[in-house]
């Protein structure tokens, strides 16, 4: 289980996906936000493979979301999920 999810980290990362602090995510209904993102670890979220099902503090609502690739992103995309950040864990 865990070589696997080593493997899928790793190809992850090759494709262009970050993980850790600040990592911008996108929602069922199009919200840019920021969040935590280690995979394998999820304290405040469900995992569900690529998915979490965590709250969506744009929309105000309780969703999916999924990583998004950092060349995906316009500057005012990054600047908008910047503003935006899910709850900290302490």
């Amino acid at each position: 289980m865990v070589l696997l999810l080593v493997v899928a980290t790793l190809l992850a990362r090759r494709e262009g996906y970050r993980f850790g602090p600040n990592l911008v995510v996108r929602c069922r209904q199009d919200h840019l936000f920021t969040t935590i993102w280690v995979p394998g670890v999820s304290v405040k979220a469900v995992r569900l493979g690529w998915w979490r099902f965590q709250w969506c503090p744009v929309g105000g609502h309780w969703t999916l979301v999924s990583p998004v690739k950092d060349s995906v992103l316009t500057v005012e995309e990054r600047l908008v999920a910047g503003q935006h950040h899910d709850v900290r864990v302490p």
